[in-house]
């Protein structure tokens, strides 16, 4: 079977553990099928959760999910701000943490629609160039900034020194730069769910990840996210999972 084959057609669910990055649990999955795999949004290595990966012809379904809305839990850790917003940068500056008043009236400025900048770490092309890579370099560009809407944002813990928050985000929301915002950085980012699907139906190994029946997990979708791709490429898909067709159209 060659390596960009259309099948084995299917969609994964993994739970990614901090560490690897997202990159690494696609090639794992590839490695396995030898087929063309996709991804419907990565995790930066340092967090967990969440991934929803694509097998052989599934990978043309990608824009169904990649705007779905997302679910995160992360610890913030709010005595310090860091070059990255993560535990990966370099420490920017050390201050006092607010008090819970004050944590709670910047949380409230940041329900809703938000517009943040990007993290330097991120996948936005600058220049025709990943900022990621830019920003490895130490090369110091201005980010741009990002829309979007937090549906919610609730407080789980409070320490004095560090808050683990729970958001619910439309897709493309840095939460990062929600830590950011609020005078801190991500000590840990956990992704619970992608629209209707949550982590806790994810398998933690790719290497053994079942490939779920497409139109099964399709009929999860809401119409507006299956109409981000044509009806003739979802049938063509679903043609090529029940062994009719190659996808292709």
């Amino acid at each position: 079977m060659p390596p960009r084959a259309l099948r084995p057609v299917g969609i994964a669910l993994v739970d990614k553990p901090p560490g690897p990055s997202s990159f690494a649990i696609v090639a794992t999955l590839r490695r396995r099928t030898r087929a063309r795999t996709g991804h419907a949004g990565t995790l930066d290595p340092f967090a967990s959760g969440l991934l929803v990966l694509f097998s052989g012809a599934a990978t043309r379904l990608a824009p169904c999910f990649v705007g779905l809305d997302k679910r995160y839990v992360t610890d913030v850790d709010l005595t310090a701000t860091t070059s990255t917003g993560d535990p990966e940068g370099e420490l920017l500056e050390r201050h006092a943490a607010p008090a819970e008043p004050a944590l709670e009236a910047a949380l409230a400025l940041l329900r809703g629609p938000v517009e943040l900048p990007v993290p330097a770490l991120s996948a936005v092309k600058i220049g025709g160039e990943r900022a990621y890579r830019l920003a490895r370099r130490g090369v110091e560009v201005e980010m741009p900034m990002r829309r979007s809407v937090v549906h919610e944002l609730d407080v789980v813990g409070f320490d004095g020194t560090s808050v683990r928050l729970s958001l619910h985000v439309s897709s493309g929301t840095y939460v990062r730069s929600l830590a950011q915002a609020l005078g801190g950085h991500c000590t840990t980012l956990r992704r619970t769910a992608v629209g209707p699907f949550t982590v806790d139906e994810a398998d933690p190994d790719a290497a053994a990840a079942r490939l779920l029946d497409v139109d099964a997990v399709l009929l999860r979708l809401p119409v507006e996210a299956l109409e981000r791709v044509p009806a003739s490429v979802r049938a063509g898909v679903l043609a090529a999972a029940a062994g009719g067709g190659d996808g292709a159209a």
